[in-house]
């Protein structure tokens, strides 16, 4: 006979074996399973600061709900057949939108809140500390074009946007260091932490944490997705605030997209002029699907309900359906607006269901864990009047990779008051598509030691470059342009080099003399 563990984690693998034991047995494991990871969470708390313990316990009964829930669903939480074909108004097109009149915008602004979810690290891209404190434009961080995008917007309107940062327990600490530079400009800082969570083994379903001292151990502890943005938002007294300020709508949306600036026209179909007499409570912003995005979330209407499917929540044999830029023409930009009190009406009412997603993590000891985690967007379904917005690419230009650090730098954008703006010299609004070895390019410093400066990419379509490869100063790419230091190689490419749809192979070192 299976041990009751096993069949769980047949599950969590992705093996839906067939039931060989009865389903009273299944539920008595799931609650021994819950049981004994309840138990478990006591334990931790016992080692607590007796002063954090009431915080903490409330965090890791929020916790332990997340796994309870985990346990009793089965399988992907979409059934294939049931999705229904978009309704004609669920996504709506930008183009179609109204700009505000000049005389309403203070007050269209007054009812707004920006936030920002700085909980990442910059590790994949080598760097130490939030990601949002990586440089990338004219020495400006990402939260420095924030903070620079809602000053001058609060200057030019005579308002008072204030912004949020969600951070986690690994960028707080910095964060909170950071922002107290701004404390001459006109923008009102306020920060919250979202949970942390424990990692559990897959092995045993418990917790791998000994103890609640984070910091000696911060390997056993996640922030658990930007889905838990509701609850820590509304636990720390941030949400009532803003309500009773009058706030109506919050924008939030990634902290390393450079493309998520706050947009009037939206603004005003929410709270201006154009709002419909029915509120629309929530807003994702979706964009047209390309070949690179076919990974990305997408709009469908389910059981009579705009939401958002995720590609974990595809059933195996219809991922390519799902990655189908013709039967799926959006896909999510993580640009969200919402309504403040509808976000504490589903609160109140306990009825914010998020999809769970299963994170699979092997740590660096070799330790195999599981994280809980949810995502913001998903709450779509639990709102009233929610709404898509079919907005231009250019409302999404997050910064993951240094081949997306490449473009931001580059001369394809203008900086304008904190915001990126496509240069009126390209020729059409699609950005190149741009691909840097792994090997010699993917963390920022290895990255810019390899550009004397960032090459003029106007006329640029596609860059591929493999390899050890340096550029000297004042290159021009145009077109397509392949190229490729096979090991062992180097290629240098001279100062003033214009390169257009060209492959260049081999050995071209360029020595001083």
């Amino acid at each position: 006979m299976s041990r009751p563990i096993d069949i769980l984690l047949e599950r969590v693998r992705g093996h839906q074996r067939a039931p060989s034991d009865s389903k009273e047995f299944h539920e008595l494991t799931k609650r021994d399973a819950l049981r004994q990871l309840e138990n478990d969470l006591d334990r931790l708390l016992q080692t607590a600061e007796p002063e954090k313990r009431p915080d903490l316990q409330f965090e890791m009964e929020r916790f332990a709900e997340l796994f309870g829930r985990f346990l009793q669903e089965e399988g992907p939480s979409i059934d294939w057949n049931k999705i229904q074909k978009l309704p004609e108004n669920a996504v709506k097109d930008y183009s179609s939108l109204k700009a505000p009149k000049n005389d309403q915008i203070r007050s269209m602004l007054d009812k707004l809140v920006v936030i920002k979810l700085n909980g990442g690290l910059g590790t994949s891209m080598g760097c130490h500390g939030p990601k949002s404190v990586i440089p990338v434009r004219s020495d400006l961080t990402f939260l420095d074009l924030t903070v620079q995008q809602i000053e001058h917007l609060n200057k030019t309107y005579d308002a008072n946007v204030p912004l949020v940062l969600m951070n986690s327990f690994n960028t707080d600490e910095d964060t909170e260091k950071i922002i107290r530079k701004y404390k001459g400009f006109r923008v009102q800082i306020h920060t919250f932490n979202q949970s942390c969570f424990p990692r559990i083994s897959r092995e045993s379903f418990l917790p791998i944490a000994k103890d609640f001292d984070v910091e000696k151990d911060i390997e056993a502890w996640y922030p658990p997705g930007h889905g838990d943005f509701y609850d820590t938002f509304r636990n720390s007294g941030l949400l009532k605030k803003f309500i009773d300020e009058g706030r109506e709508y919050c924008f939030l949306s990634n902290i390393d997209n450079l493309g998520a600036t706050v947009d009037l026209n939206i603004l005003n179909k929410l709270v201006g002029d154009e709002r419909d007499a029915k509120p629309v409570e929530f807003v994702m912003e979706v964009t047209d699907k390309t070949r690179a995005d076919v990974k990305g979330g997408t709009l469908i209407q389910f059981e009579d309900k705009l939401r958002l499917l995720e590609i974990a929540q595809v059933p195996k044999e219809h991922v390519d359906d799902f990655k189908s830029v013709k039967t799926f023409k959006f896909f999510n930009t993580n640009n969200i607006w919402a309504n403040l009190s509808a976000i504490d009406r589903v609160l109140h009412e306990r009825t914010l269901n998020l999809e769970i997603i299963i994170n699979n993590k092997t740590l660096e000891n070799g330790l195999r864990v599981i994280q809980l985690e949810t995502a913001v967007g998903a709450a779509m379904k639990c709102f009233n009047g929610a709404l898509g917005i079919n907005v231009p690419r250019s409302r999404f230009l997050p910064v993951k990779k240094t081949s997306d650090l490449l473009l931001v730098m580059s001369n394809l954008y203008n900086l304008k008051n904190g915001s990126l703006v496509m240069s009126p010299q390209r020729m059409f609004p699609t950005t190149p598509l741009v691909k840097l070895g792994e090997n010699h390019f993917a963390k920022v410093k290895e990255f810019l030691g390899r550009f004397a400066n960032i090459p003029d990419i106007i006329e640029l379509d596609h860059l591929t470059v493999s390899g050890d490869v340096t550029f000297g100063r004042g290159v021009s790419l145009r077109g397509t342009v392949i190229i490729i230091a096979n090991h062992g190689d180097r290629i240098d490419i001279p100062a003033g080099a214009i390169l257009e749809n060209k492959i260049v192979s081999g050995n071209m070192r360029i020595l001083d003399h």
